[in-house]
């Protein structure tokens, strides 16, 4: 017999700065039970300066981390790309597991989190295979979503923009959100509203 009733996940999932991490510290506040807070962000800022690299080269620490990398866009333009090697892949791994485990003991948790690779999404499928996630997509349009790219220190230009189709490709949520309409307290309001009214669909669907 467990000794907790299993908590559950709300994973909210959208390109850089998309309004995740606002929209997750407004949830925390709205939420009549306390959830806490998993960031990609988190786990990428705990990677050992060496394996963050740019541009780096095959063999290298940084290529085998997380690497931010010029590539051409659909304008031809060049935007920067982040990329995740071997190393970078599973920490992101060790980051889905201890979050379900977290859920398991009987702790809720918002998860912050960008599907760069369909891999990944496989990866929370298979992690939270017996777990409560409500799916949540966070949509904004790239003009609004440039504009506050360029506005934020440390950004990389056309990061969001090289994220946009991937993010989003698989295409079923259990709720999603213009983030560039509704403000992070009306999306908290929708998110909260789409907890009270039944089970999570949509990771069970993407598993059909």
């Amino acid at each position: 017999m467990k000794e907790f009733q299993e908590g559950q996940a709300i994973l909210l999932n959208g390109t850089s700065s998309s309004g995740k991490t606002t929209l997750a510290k407004v949830l925390q506040q709205k939420l009549k039970e306390p959830y806490l807070y998993v960031s990609l962000d988190q786990y990428r800022d705990s990677l050992p300066d060496k394996y963050r690299g740019l541009n780096s080269p095959p063999g290298t620490t940084g290529y085998d981390g997380l690497n931010v990398v010029p590539i051409d866009s659909k304008g031809g333009e060049k935007i920067s790309s982040i990329q995740f090697g071997r190393y970078g892949k599973k920490v992101l791994h060790g980051m889905r597991l201890s979050s379900a485990g977290l859920v398991r003991d009987g702790l809720n948790i918002i998860i912050d989190d960008i599907l760069l690779e369909a891999s990944f999404l496989d990866d929370y499928l298979k992690t939270f295979c017996d777990l409560k996630l409500y799916f949540i997509g966070l949509f904004c349009p790239l003009e609004a979503v440039e504009k506050r790219e360029a506005s934020r220190i440390g950004r990389f230009p056309g990061t969001a923009q090289s994220q946009l189709e991937v993010c989003h490709a698989h295409g079923v949520y259990d709720l999603s959100l213009d983030t560039s309409i509704l403000s992070p307290e009306d999306c908290a309001e929708k998110i909260i509203d789409r907890l009270a009214s039944g089970a999570p669909e949509a990771f069970k669907t993407l598993r059909a």
